[in-house]
Formats: structure tokens, C-alpha cells, sequence
């Protein structure tokens, strides 16, 4: 299946900074949540023999609303031709969704406080996966090609400083040991501001022009039998499965294999680690790829992260494993400065941009799933000895990463091609 050559906006109507503020707001937001407060609340409802398997289970039963909404609300959005309301009411139900789960980790405990903790970690789902899909349609729609790699660097760029911020505040509160709902309440603060920066930036008639809107819409068969959208959606697969075989542990594996005392610290310290040396490769890796193309620089990033990946398995202290995260963020941060331009790229008709762009989205957030298998197989390997489970999870990473570099070279460079013509 081929198309010919969307038309696109002649120049950018909003700043990359200020479209790129929510989603800072979003990075900082998921950052505390998945790697920071959840593993250790979990540990606080059913303590610590089945915190693998309690905490996987909950980030596959979060995927359900990032594998479900997206598209749905996406498809919504293009036949309302608007964006900005949707974004409205997601937030909103994110920032309730924050409350119920400060509520149940600061007065519940058990099983019932697991339950409520559960209900409210499914409103956040709910209500950031609603605002994702219309947002996700903003780079695509106002930028143009060329410039899409320069969007997507700052982008990748904020996204990093958001979860650094979000490590610094981490590291903050085990150092002090704040009441876990102050925690909660930074996270609704630094969501809820930048959020309100894009929208204010972004025209309320930010639609697609008319002669966009006259493109094909395309149904889901058509849209995964043209070859740029296939590719970009399996390999972004690959890569988020790897990142989430190994996000949601690191706490534990920070105390399990790099016998650090308190984990909260030791992995906010990693992953500051990680997210410093992310900024700098995501502002220069977004540049890059407007000028070389996409993929090269997805070459290099994925290869540095499988074999970063190896090697924190096998690090001697806590000081490698710090210096390996900043190899690893090095890498991280390249893949994201052209994550969104190269689905942006990829994006078949521009009249079902959000729709498009929220299954796109989906091929990121649907891999949370592997949370309960990866969970299980590390309560498994642990129980056999030696950090089996560890080991089996962090080499499935690798793999992950691995196989994704290698396919992406199936990916046409219709990228570099369109660049090329600007």
C-alpha cells in the first residue's frame, strides 16, 4: 500500500517548549509514580515476598485503560476536530485520580487499602491516556516535516528534566521522610502547571487545515498495511518492552543485588543518573536525525541500551552501576529525541492524525503488560537463588532492545526523504 506525500504546515504556529510543557508535567508525574512511590506502597499493602507479583499485576491492569483509550478517544477527537477539551478532562481525572491514591497510601492498609490504591491508580490511567491521544496529534499537525526532529529533541529533552525533577523530589522525600501525601500532591502540582502552559499555547482551532482534513481515513487494516506506520508501531513495541521489563524493579533491584539499605534513595540516584545523561543526548539526537535521518541514531541508542543493560547484572558496586546509568540514559535519551518525530513521520492521513497517533501511542504504553509476566518470572528466578530472576529479566531487556534495532531498518526513510524536500 502506498500514499503520496501528505501536504504539511508550512511553519510551526507554537513553540516546541510550549508544546512540549505537558508533556514535562506527564514524564515527572510518571517517573515518581512507577519507580519511586508505587513499588514501595505496594510493599507497604502486601509486604515483601509478593511484591513482584502484586506490582507487576498492577501495571498490566493499568495497560488496560493505555490500550483501550488512545484510539478511541483519538478517533473521537478527529471527528469533533478538536483537541483541547479532551486534554481538559483528562487532566481533570488524573488529578482525582492522584487523590484517591494519596488517600489509600497515607490511611489504609491491607488488602482493602491495596483495592482503593488499585481504583485510583486506574482513574490516573483513565484520565492521562484520555488527554494523550489529542495531544499526541499537535506535533504531526503543526509542525513540519523538517522541523519535526527539533520538535521531538525538546520534546525528549523536557521529558528527561521532568524526570529528573521527579528523581531530585524522590530523593527528597526518603531523605526527609515526608508524609506520603506530599508526594502525591508535588505530583498534581508540576502536572497540573505545565499542562496549563500548552494549553494556553496552543490555538483552541488547532485543527487540521482543510486540505489536510480532505486526506483518506483509513480503516485499522489499511492503516497497519502501510509499511512506515507497521514498522515504526512493532519496533516502538520492542523498545517499550524492554523499558518496562526493567522500570518498575529497579527499586528492588537496588536493594536486592546492589545490597543498598534504602531503595527509594538508591534508585532515585540511578535514575538521576540516567535522566541527566538523557538531556544532553535528546537535545542533540533530535537535531541529528533532521539532518542523517531517524534511524542511525535509533541504531546507536538501542545498542547502548541492551548492552547496558547486560552489564548492570554483572556491576561490582553501586558506583558502576551509577556510571552504567549514565551510559544507558546516554542511549535512552536518543531514542526519545526522535521517538515522536518518527512516528509523527509515520502517519498515514493527516484527518485521522489523534486517532493514529493514539495507536501509535498505544504500541508504548500497551507493553506495561509485561509488568506481570516480568513480575512472576522475578519472584520465580529470586526464589531459585543467586538473583536468578534478575537475570532473566534484565537479559529479556536486552533482547528486547536488540531485536528492536534490528528491525528497524525495515522502517522506510521516508523521514530523511521528506527532510530532504523541505
Amino acid at each position: 500500500m502506498t500514499l503520496s506525500s501528505l501536504p504539511a504546515p508550512a511553519a510551526p504556529t507554537v513553540s516546541p517548549w510550549t508544546l512540549s510543557a505537558f508533556w514535562f508535567g506527564t514524564a515527572f508525574h510518571w517517573l515518581l509514580l512507577l519507580i519511586i512511590l508505587i513499588p514501595a506502597n505496594v510493599v507497604g499493602f502486601v509486604g515483601e515476598a509478593n511484591k513482584g507479583t502484586y506490582l507487576g499485576a498492577l501495571t498490566a491492569v493499568g495497560a488496560i485503560m493505555a490500550l483501550v483509550l488512545p484510539p478511541l478517544v483519538g478517533a473521537h477527537s478527529d471527528r469533533t476536530g478538536k483537541r483541547l477539551p479532551y486534554i481538559r478532562l483528562g487532566l481533570a481525572v488524573n488529578l482525582a485520580g492522584l487523590g484517591v491514591m494519596a488517600l489509600a497510601a497515607s490511611l489504609m492498609t491491607g488488602t482493602n487499602g491495596f483495592l482503593v490504591y488499585v481504583l485510583g491508580f486506574l482513574l490516573v490511567q483513565f484520565g492521562n491516556n484520555y488527554a494523550t491521544a489529542p495531544y499526541s496529534a499537535l506535533i504531526p499537525q503543526l509542525v513540519p516535516p523538517s522541523l519535526r526532529g527539533r520538535y521531538s529533541g525538546v520534546m525528549g529533552m523536557l521529558q528527561a528534566v521532568g524526570q529528573l525533577l521527579g528523581a531530585v523530589v524522590a530523593f527528597a522525600v526518603g531523605t526527609l521522610n515526608l508524609p506520603v501525601f506530599v508526594s502525591f500532591a508535588v505530583i498534581a502540582v508540576v502536572l497540573l502547571v505545565p499542562a496549563l502552559i500548552t494549553m494556553r499555547g496552543v490555538p483552541e482551532t488547532a485543527t487540521p487545515a482543510p486540505e489536510l482534513a480532505a486526506g483518506p481515513t483509513l480503516s485499522w487494516q489499511q492503516l497497519f498495511s502501510y509499511q512506515p506506520f507497521l514498522w515504526v508501531f512493532i519496533t516502538r513495541v520492542l523498545f517499550a518492552l524492554g523499558q518496562y521489563s526493567v522500570q518498575p524493579f529497579l527499586q528492588y533491584y537496588s536493594v536486592d543485588v546492589l545490597n543498598q539499605k534504602d531503595g527509594v534513595t538508591a534508585s532515585s540516584l540511578l535514575a538521576g543518573c540516567i535522566i541527566v545523561a538523557s538531556i544532553l543526548s535528546a537535545f542533540l539526537g533530535g537535531r541529528i536525525s533532521d539532518r542523517v535521518g531517524r534511524k542511525p541514531v535509533i541504531y546507536v541508542a538501542g545498542t547502548t541500551m541492551a548492552l547496558t543493560a547486560i552489564l548492570l547484572l554483572i556491576a561490582p558496586g553501586f558506583g558502576t552501576a551509577l556510571a552504567l546509568a549514565v551510559v544507558f540514559g546516554l542511549g535512552f535519551g536518543a531514542f526519545t529525541s526522535v521517538d515522536w518525530a518518527l512516528g509523527s513521520d509515520a502517519m498515514p492521513s493527516a484527518k485521522s492524525y489523534a486517532r493514529d497517533m493514539g495507536i501509535w501511542h498505544v504500541a508504548f504504553v500497551g507493553p506495561q503488560f509485561i509488568g506481570a509476566p516480568q513480575g512472576a518470572l522475578l519472584d520465580w528466578g529470586n526464589r531459585q537463588g543467586d538473583n536468578l530472576g534478575y537475570t532473566l529479566v534484565f537479559g529479556i531487556a536486552a533482547a528486547f532492545f536488540m531485536l528492536g534495532v534490528l528491525l528497524v531498518r525495515n522502517v522506510p526513510d521516508t523521514a530523511h526523504v521528506k527532510t530532504a524536500k523541505a
